[in-house]
């Protein structure tokens, strides 16, 4: 990819955004005979799948299904880690959608009754719906690990899933001691947010610079390269002393041992291919798949994610049920945020569409992944993708590389730290508002 002109993308950007996005008890208050709509998961796919729905067409019930009363985002959740952010600020509730005319109900979806189009939960309840989109996330892998499962995280968190577990994390770096090792155990490839452990690893070191400097953090990998790594390991250089005998990141790939196969939570040891390594703080992030619900219904299939069709995003195997956000298989897009959001809205014009017998709107898509080094230096990728009539495609010369090397700036670098909270609170309004 080629550099690019922020204005310029911005502008490609939105515009292809804006055109998709326009083109206990048995019983709920759905209106009978009413185009009812149910959205399983309020988190960033789907809080902006039920509400832009809404917004498209006021005619059509959107009942929204979450089991929790509020929502943390992954993004922007490494600052909470490094202490640049408190956790309230990475909080959302559900009131904006409300006030659309949202019908949010805080309940456990359990299955998918695909024949009656009903939607079953842990309350009893059976909502029938039209179109259901289905946003469920990614569930852990633990299996992948010797000795990991979900009551280890109470100790060795994976905090992959913001709320507590990142305050977990953030609470036992504060406890470690000076001249402590923090291990981060990065995941293999698809995973959530591929730049995000070595973002992460970023923050984590600017705390320690400033207040544990004798400290160290290993990165043990399982894969040769990742997102941005030329841009990550030029600020590890310039910040941490990457490469050199200091340096306070080490990072252990793949055909180096990177790979971990277990870990032992009473020593604090993760067992690699060839050596052991021992730590105070173990942020170890298993390998991902498709929220379990998706597999519970069938939307899996003998895979690990949800195959879709890329213009409705409805999935291959149950019929009038979207997929949308981390769950589905919509490379090239990432499994992201940014990806969730434009998704949604790219599915939200198609449900409305379908359900109108209208046609569906040729799609546009866009991502941006921010990664904060430090608080003045970030970094970042965009790319606006298309729809060839087959296969979600990249547009040749529409995304970028925030410069590095000799391109380096570092008033843009400064300025990309801004873009990046100005991103967030305006994707976050736009979600949840």
């Amino acid at each position: 990819m080629k550099h690019f002109n922020r204005r310029s993308f911005l502008k490609v950007a939105g515009s292809g955004v804006a055109a998709s996005a326009l083109a206990g008890t048995s019983t709920f208050s759905i209106a009978a005979g009413a185009k009812n709509v149910v959205v399983v998961g309020g988190g960033v796919g789907g809080a902006t799948a039920a509400k832009y729905i809404r917004m498209m067409d006021s005619n059509i019930n959107v009942t929204l299904v979450e089991p929790n009363e509020y929502y943390y985002t992954c993004f922007m959740s490494n600052e909470v880690i490094g202490g640049n952010r408190d956790i309230g600020s990475i909080r959302f509730g559900y009131d904006g959608l409300k006030a659309h005319g949202v019908t949010v109900v805080h309940d456990t979806v359990t299955g998918i009754d695909a024949d009656k189009r009903l939607i079953l939960t842990t309350s009893g309840a059976s909502l029938p719906y039209d179109r259901c989109v289905m946003s469920p996330g990614v569930s852990m892998k633990y299996d992948t690990v010797e000795g990991y499962d979900e009551s280890v995280t109470e100790t060795i968190p994976h905090a992959w899933k913001a709320g507590p577990q990142t305050e977990l994390l953030r609470a036992q770096l504060m406890a470690m001691k000076d001249g402590g090792t923090v291990a981060i155990a990065a995941p293999p490839n698809p995973f959530r947010c591929p730049p995000g452990p070595y973002e992460r690893a970023s923050q984590i070191a600017h705390y320690l610079k400033n207040n544990k400097p004798k400290s160290k953090i290993l990165i043990l990998d399982p894969k040769t390269k990742f997102s941005k790594q030329g841009l990550f390991t030029e600020g590890w250089s310039k910040h941490y002393g990457y490469g050199t005998d200091n340096s306070m990141i080490e990072w252990v790939n793949g055909d180096n041992g990177g790979k971990v196969e277990s870990v032992d939570a009473s020593s604090m040891t993760l067992g690699g291919e060839f050596d052991d390594y021992k730590a105070d703080v173990i942020n170890l992030i298993p390998a991902q798949m498709a929220g379990k619900i998706a597999k519970v219904a069938g939307l899996t299939g003998d895979s690990d994610w949800c195959p879709i069709v890329g213009n409705t995003f409805e999935s291959t195997l149950i019929p009038n049920v979207h997929v949308i956000g981390d769950a589905s298989v919509a490379s090239p897009m990432p499994k992201s945020g940014y990806s969730a959001n434009s998704e949604a809205k790219v599915c939200a014009a198609a449900v409305v569409a379908l359900l109108n017998d209208g046609k569906v709107p040729q799609p546009s898509y866009v991502n941006t992944c921010y990664s904060i080094i430090t608080p003045d230096d970030a970094i970042s990728v965009a790319m606006v993708y298309g729809w060839d009539g087959e296969k979600i495609v990249a547009r040749e010369g529409a995304g970028g590389l925030t410069p590095g090397g000799e391109d380096r700036n570092d008033a843009m670098r400064a300025r990309e730290v801004k873009y990046a909270h100005s991103w967030f609170n305006n994707i976050t309004q736009d979600i949840f508002g």
